[in-house]
């Protein structure tokens, strides 16, 4: 099916995304979003790799999406520190499939972010 180019432009926007997205979706990813930025507050929203994402200091931080049956937090390698709170999630190579239903608990957010940036290498270069 051919997307029209209207809907492919607002995609390309961090709101524009999620703008396509049901309302229970884009509920638990707003939430989702809220939480990255407290824990992140001098990370900038992007689209990266077609995904609504967060970059801190020009580097790839984490990213968030939907899917037909689930949403999507993309935190990379930060989620093998966290095997044992994530029970009860499909996870897989840097991704944590979740329910808009059941979304992930603002506190485990704020850890794989920190996790993320302490372990990720995003200090400013001088």
């Amino acid at each position: 099916m051919k997307r029209d180019s209207k809907s492919t432009a607002k995609q390309k926007t961090f709101d524009g995304f999620l703008e396509g997205l049901s309302a229970d979706k884009r509920a638990a990813l707003e939430k989702l979003r809220k939480t990255i930025r407290s824990a992140a507050p001098k990370a900038e929203e992007c689209i990266s790799y077609g995904i609504p994402a967060f970059r801190l200091n020009g580097k790839f931080l984490v990213g968030l999406g939907a899917g037909a049956g689930h949403c999507s937090f993309y935190p990379g390698s930060a989620l093998d520190l966290f095997k044992e709170d994530l029970k009860g999630y499909e996870t897989r190579r840097g991704t944590i499939r979740f329910q808009a239903s059941k979304p992930l608990p603002a506190a485990l957010i704020r850890k794989l972010v920190k996790t993320r940036i302490a372990k990720g290498g995003f200090e400013k270069e001088a």
